[in-house]
C-alpha cells in the first residue's frame, strides 16, 4: 500500500509554537485532533511545556487553585538529593516500585489552522488551558469528533489520581464549554463515532487494568455523551503480531464508507514502538470487524518519526477524508506533527477478513 509522506514534514515542531510563559520551553507539539471548519482545517494541538531548568534540576509544573484561582506551582528536584527516584525516563518521574509521582512536562490544548492543509499558523495562545480540579498534570490528545454544527472534544485528563477522559464542546473553537470527565481513571484513547447508531452515541475507549487483563480496547454506548455504559470487550493485543503486542488503543474519530466504519487505531509493541493499523467495522453494529489489516499501515521510519521526545513513535489523534483521499495528522516521536496521505480504495484493498 503505497504512503506519501507530506514533502513538508515535520509540518509542526516545538521551534513553532510560542511558550506559555518566559520561564517555559515548549517540548513538543504533537497528537492532534483534526477537523475541516469551514475552509480551514483545524488541528487541536497537544503542546507539552517544561520548565526552564539545569541539568541537576528538574523542576515539575503542575496547576494548583490558590486563592479561588488556578495558579500554577513549581515543584524543584535536585536529583542527587532524591536516590528514591527514577529520572529516566524523559516524560515522568518513578519511584522504586515503578510508580509515576510526577510528570516532567504540562501539557494544553493550542490550536493550528491552514488553507492547504500542510501550511499552518499556531495560535500564540491556549484554546484550553489545564484547571486544578480535573487536569492538574494537564490536557493530552484530543479528538475531535463533528456532529451536526457542534464539535465534541474528548481528552486525556491528568491528576495524581490517574489519566483519565474529560470532554468540551465547542461550535466555532473560539470558545469552549467543559463537560468534565465521563471516563474515570486509567481510561484513555477513547474515539466517539460521528452520529448515533442504533439510536446510541458509540465510543472507543481503553481501561488500562492493573492486574488480571491487558491495555485492550472496549466499545461503551452513551445516550448522551456524558453517561457511558454497556461496555463490550472490542479487541486485544496480538501474541501473533509483534508491532501491536503490548497495547493497542483508539487513533482518528471513525469514518463511515460504503462498506463500513474505518477507524485507524495504533498499537505498540513491548519495546514501546508505535504503529497504526485499521479496522473495518460494520456499519450498524461497530463491535463486528469485517475486515483487518495485518500490519501497520504506517510505521516509524524517518529520522524524524524514529528520534524526538519519545523515539520511534507515530500516533494519531485525527484524520480527515476527502473523497479518495484518507489524510492523517500524526505526532512523530512525541514533539512534532507530520501529514501522510493514504488513497481510500488502497486502504480498503489493505483490510484483510
Amino acid at each position: 500500500m503505497k504512503v506519501v509522506r507530506c514533502e513538508k514534514n515535520p509540518l509542526i515542531r516545538p521551534e513553532d509554537v510560542r511558550p506559555s510563559r518566559e520561564d517555559f520551553q515548549v517540548d513538543g507539539v504533537f497528537n492532534c485532533g483534526a477537523v475541516k471548519y469551514g475552509e480551514e482545517t483545524i488541528l487541536l494541538c497537544r503542546v507539552a511545556e517544561s520548565v526552564i531548568c539545569d541539568s541537576r534540576e528538574i523542576k515539575i509544573p503542575i496547576v494548583e487553585e490558590q486563592e479561588g484561582k488556578d495558579q500554577i506551582r513549581i515543584i524543584t528536584l535536585v536529583k542527587e538529593e532524591h536516590p528514591e527516584l527514577d529520572f529516566s525516563d524523559s516524560r515522568s518521574i518513578h519511584n522504586r516500585e515503578g510508580k509515576c509521582v510526577y510528570l516532567t512536562s504540562l501539557s494544553h490544548l493550542r490550536i493550528a489552522r491552514s488553507r492547504d492543509g500542510v501550511n499552518f499558523r499556531i495560535d500564540d495562545e491556549a484554546f484550553v488551558f489545564p484547571n486544578a480540579k480535573e487536569e492538574s498534570w494537564g490536557m493530552e490528545d484530543p479528538r475531535i469528533t463533528q456532529i451536526g454544527d457542534t464539535y465534541y472534544v474528548n481528552y486525556t485528563s491528568v491528576t495524581p489520581h490517574g489519566a483519565a477522559t474529560s470532554l468540551l464542546i465547542t461550535k466555532d473553537f473560539k470558545t469552549c464549554t467543559r463537560k468534565g470527565v465521563i471516563f474515570a481513571p486509567e481510561n484513555k484513547d477513547v474515539t466517539i463515532f460521528p452520529e448515533k447508531i442504533g439510536g446510541k452515541y458509540v465510543a472507543f475507549n481503553r481501561p488500562v487494568p492493573c492486574g488480571i487483563g491487558n491495555p485492550d480496547m472496549w466499545l461503551a454506548q452513551s445516550p448522551d455523551l456524558l453517561h457511558w455504559g454497556e461496555q463490550k470487550h472490542f479487541c486485544g493485543i496480538s501474541e501473533e503480531s509483534s508491532w501491536e503486542n503490548g497495547r493497542i488503543g483508539g487513533g482518528a474519530v471513525p469514518f463511515r464508507t460504503e462498506k463500513g466504519w474505518v477507524m485507524i487505531y495504533h498499537g505498540a509493541d513491548r519495546q514501546g514502538r508505535y504503529c497504526l493499523g485499521a479496522f473495518l467495522l460494520d456499519l450498524e453494529d461497530p463491535s463486528r470487524v469485517l475486515a483487518k489489516t495485518s500490519g501497520p499501515i504506517l510505521e516509524p521510519e524517518t529520522d524524524y518519526e524514529n528520534f524526538g521526545f519519545f523515539n520511534e513513535v507515530v500516533f494519531t489523534c485525527g484524520c480527515i477524508q476527502e473523497e479518495d483521499n484518507v489524510i492523517i495528522y500524526y505526532g512523530a516521536a512525541d514533539d512534532k506533527i507530520c501529514r501522510a496521505d493514504i488513497k481510500l480504495h488502497d486502504l480498503l484493498d489493505e483490510l484483510q477478513t
